[in-house]
């Protein structure tokens, strides 16, 4: 009988089946993250001045209200 053989055979399966597991929660874990973000731009962050310019693009204020809140902005 070759017990010792065994020995190392059930260590190295127990292990691949322990790298396996974490593996598969860290793919799931990862999934999750990406599908709650969602599609919105991670790490990006809109100034007001930002806004401001978008608005003025739009049409939806004149260029003395542009100017004026730009002005006011760049006070702060």
């Amino acid at each position: 009988m070759h017990w010792g053989d065994y020995g190392w055979g059930m260590g190295f399966g127990w292990i691949a089946m322990f790298i396996f597991w974490v593996l598969v929660i860290v793919g799931v874990v990862f999934l999750v993250k990406s599908l709650v973000a969602g599609s919105g731009q991670r790490g990006t962050t809109e100034t007001a001045l930002d806004i401001l310019k978008k608005r003025y693009a739009r049409g939806e204020m004149t260029h003395e209200e542009y100017v004026r809140a730009r002005d006011e902005l760049k006070k702060e």
